[in-house]
């Protein structure tokens, strides 16, 4: 659709959402050698008792350092199966062999719901094109060095663990390096496995793998299988990496650590006649306004075709994008301008955001190398402009608020309830820890991300046709997200969202309905407690969820929290922090303070996040000369609503230690 410069506007101050991107796939990787005939040892099937065992022996089989196995597959999968179901690179099993053909056949996958599979990003093609680069089709590898059956290589643990083996073999003698039990000597095959193009991408990868190493690590996978490797701080021989031809990627004074993969691809500003302009603005952060948060998304779609959308004068931005098969990174926008990402102009002005590439409920998974770049960039950002490591500052897409009440349904609803948010921040070195006891008043959601499922349904891969007027489930994937219900019993009723779910409010167990979702990391004030049954205060509610101590799914946590001032029958919720009328200037137009849909009741708590900056960024000309920003002598706090955050006027709260 031809778009005009209200629309642009709209889009702009955060009114429209990126839409969903469309599949497309262009990673590639160094091309493998000939064909090599799989040995009579290798072609032999091998039992194994346990997934250590399966290490071991493929270890030994193809002659690489059983350590520098279990630290690979660690850095690509934490040695889950996944139920089968392939990354968002197309990888398989414990050892993430790639086969993104038979990716794209899942149900679900591109072939089944009709996308554009185009798999270099030319969209004026409908038909499917042969997926070749050899970084996408390592089990085809595996299968020709080892005899084992593709299918089998993807469904098959032990055969994947086999298979990855094989390929980490078959890289070593590619580049010339010895067959040792030195893992040192192993860093140029290492840093192949990641099917990085580029040298930064394949050095990060191989670096991060040496880490996994050096700590050591032991976890039960999501099959239940008991899996730990011990820690060896082996010193890496980086001189193999040379051997692998691999291009050197523009940087463009990129802001990354120096510790991961990055370049420059522009977003373009471009001016487009008649007022439009796109498809960014241009700021001077933090010197015109704080950076108060990091908005996590997801492509919904390949990396290529985001890098496309993104290079868009029409479309919108996004600071940076993540590669799902070795986490590698692509700016676009410089942290001191504002990009247009997150459907919420307010917020839009004061954060940075990253897109990741994968999907929210296709069956398909986030990899371990792209949390891990990820959580560095996080990382360093929020050291860079001083922002706290917690779920009210590093926000999911689906957490951002709409900012009037017709924009409220319309929000995203992405990385949704399958993005591991306990160990991303795990990794951020901020995990979600008790703060308190049962008499703290605040609770942490924090459920076991590998055995919770909640049950969703809708999701785009569900297996077969749905039963009598019953939707599908998603799948026994692990989820970050709890639902909540209007009584302590699994059977009762949902809570109701008038604003996601109008006209009634009614919400569903639609993988894409957050009416009545808690996601990990966001805090709530207790209301009540029944034996394994905790109850919170939740979009004017009392929402339970079940929390036994034998296994708990929250943390309990110290909190301040507002409460309407006494007196108040309930108080206004409000989807952005705006100034009064009296802060604008004659040539500025007064933007209203609208409430949002719904009250907050007295006699209920939230759990306040921050005091929010009351600031207006006015941008609405393609010379930012005449960029200005409007702040106000209001005061608002942003607090844990729903499951999205919002803001309370301080003149109608307050504050209170939730553990008094």
């Amino acid at each position: 659709m031809p778009r005009t410069p209200s629309m642009l506007r709209l889009i702009r101050r955060g009114a429209v959402a990126a839409v969903t991107l469309t599949l497309a796939v262009g990673v590639c990787a160094p091309v493998v050698g000939a064909n090599a005939a799989p040995s009579p040892e290798a072609t032999a099937a091998t039992v194994a008792d346990s997934r250590q065992d399966a290490y071991t022996q493929a270890a030994h089989e193809f002659g690489v350092p059983e350590s520098l196995l279990l630290a690979v597959s660690y850095l690509e999968t934490r040695w889950d199966v996944h139920a089968g179901q392939p990354s968002r690179a197309g990888g398989y099993g414990p050892m993430h062999l790639t086969d993104l053909e038979a990716a794209m056949s899942e149900p679900g996958g591109a072939a089944a719901t009709g996308e554009v599979a185009e798999l270099r990003g030319d969209s004026s093609r409908q038909a499917r094109t042969p997926v070749t680069s050899p970084a996408l089709r390592t089990v085809e590898l595996a299968a020709r060095l080892t005899g084992i059956d593709e299918a089998r290589l993807r469904t098959d643990p032990t055969a994947n663990v086999r298979g990855g083996a094989a390929v980490l073999a078959e890289y070593q003698r590619q580049i010339g390096a010895p067959s040792t039990d030195n893992a040192g000597e192993w860093y140029g095959a290492t840093a192949r496995y990641s099917g990085a193009r580029d040298h930064a991408s394949a050095r990060a990868f191989a670096d991060e793998a040496y880490s996994v190493l050096a700590e050591g690590a032991r976890r039960t996978t999501d099959d239940g299988q008991v899996v730990a490797l011990a820690a060896d701080a082996v010193q890496p021989d980086r001189t193999w990496l040379g051997k692998l031809g691999l291009q050197e990627a523009e940087d463009g004074d990129v802001e990354c650590p120096r510790s991961i993969g990055c370049e420059w691809i522009p977003a373009p500003y471009e001016d487009l006649g008649d007022g439009d302009y796109g498809n960014h603005d241009l700021a001077d952060r933090p010197n015109s306004q704080q950076i108060r948060y990091i908005v996590i998304h997801d492509t919904e779609g390949a990396y290529e075709t985001t890098l496309n959308l993104v290079q868009d004068p029409t479309y919108v931005s996004w600071h940076y994008t993540l590669r799902a098969s070795d986490g590698h990174i692509a700016q676009h926008v410089k942290a001191k301008d504002a990009a247009w990402h997150a459907g919420n102009w307010y917020v839009n002005a004061k954060s940075i955001g990253l897109e990741h590439e994968g999907y929210a409920a296709r069956g398909t998974w986030y990899t371990e190398a792209m949390y891990r770049t990820s959580a560095k960039l996080v990382a360093y950002l929020a050291k860079k402009y001083d922002i706290p490591l917690d779920r009210q500052h590093i926000l999911g897409h689906d957490t951002v608020q709409g900012i009037t009440p017709p924009f409220v349904q319309g929000m995203h609803w992405d990385p949704g309830p399958y993005w591991d948010w306990s160990h991303y921040f795990d990794l951020l070195d901020a995990p979600f820890e008790n703060s308190g006891g049962p008499t703290s008043g605040a609770v942490t959601i924090n459920p076991d991300f590998a055995t919770n499922n909640p049950g969703f349904t809708g999701c785009e891969n569900s297996p077969g046709p749905p039963g009598e007027g019953i939707p599908p489930q998603c799948g026994t994937w692990g989820s970050s997200a709890l639902v909540l219900r209007t009584e302590p019993r699994a059977d009762a009723p949902l809570l109701l969202d008038v604003g996601s779910n109008p006209p009634d409010g009614t919400s569903t167990m639609d993988v894409a309905d957050i009416g009545s979702r808690a996601g990990a990391g966001q805090q709530f004030a207790v209301a009540e407690t029944r034996g394994d049954w905790t109850a919170v205060w939740y979009l004017g509610q009392k929402g339970w969820f079940h929390n036994p101590r034998r296994s708990p799914t929250a943390v309990w946590t110290k909190a301040m929290v507002a409460t309407p001032k006494a007196g108040k029958a309930s108080i206004p919720v409000y989807g952005r922090a705006y100034p009064e009328a009296a802060a604008y200037p004659p040539d500025v137009p007064v933007q209203a303070i609208v409430p949002l849909q719904y009250a907050l009741p007295a006699g209920q708590e939230y759990v306040v996040g921050m005091k929010a900056d009351t600031e207006y960024y006015r941008a609405v000309t393609f010379d930012p000369t005449n960029h200005k920003v409007i702040r106000g002598s209001l005061v608002y706090y942003q607090i844990q609503f729903g499951h999205r955050v919002a803001y309370v006027m301080a003149d109608d709260v307050t504050l209170t230690p939730s553990w008094r």
